[in-house]
């Protein structure tokens, strides 16, 4: 399982006129996080587009428990719970306040598809690399669950 934190502060400009960030605002939020996500192994979007493939979101499920407010400093969790060579790449996301409490979970769904094609094809080579290893059951440090 491959795991990522990544923080951001609640902009005032992300909030709405009940003074708590705007629903709409928290799938750019999950977007920043699995950028940087992907960054952390030493891999980008970038580097995906040069290599002529691109990762459409297909499905976006959120469910709001308790509410964030400006000024806020968020920690966005990432979670990868399984790797395949399929077209397709599930995140399962949680963002929680300053204090560790809960605040919205959610799900993201991407594919890789050619960009000039537009047609499904396999996870990038050297990203697969990238996260393979957290997903080795023999490894030590998979079986102590430590994530990046």
């Amino acid at each position: 399982m491959f795991i990522a934190e990544t923080q951001i502060r609640v902009r005032y400009a992300d909030t709405d006129q009940m003074k708590v960030v705007y629903h709409g605002n928290y799938a750019q939020y999950f977007e920043s996080a699995r950028s940087e996500s992907i960054r952390k192994l030493g891999f980008t979007y970038k580097d995906m587009e040069a290599m002529g493939i691109i990762m459409p979101v297909t499905e976006l499920h959120t469910k709001f428990i308790r509410p964030a407010y400006y000024d806020e400093l968020l920690t966005i969790k990432t979670t990868l719970r399984e790797l395949s060579l399929h077209p397709r790449i599930e995140f399962h996301q949680e963002i929680f306040d300053e204090k560790g409490g809960l605040l919205t979970v959610g799900r993201v769904v991407l594919y890789f598809l050619d960009a000039h094609t537009m047609k499904k094809t396999s996870m990038p080579q050297p990203l697969y690399a990238r996260l393979e290893v957290f997903f080795r059951p023999d490894d030590p440090l998979v079986q102590a669950g430590v994530s990046a």
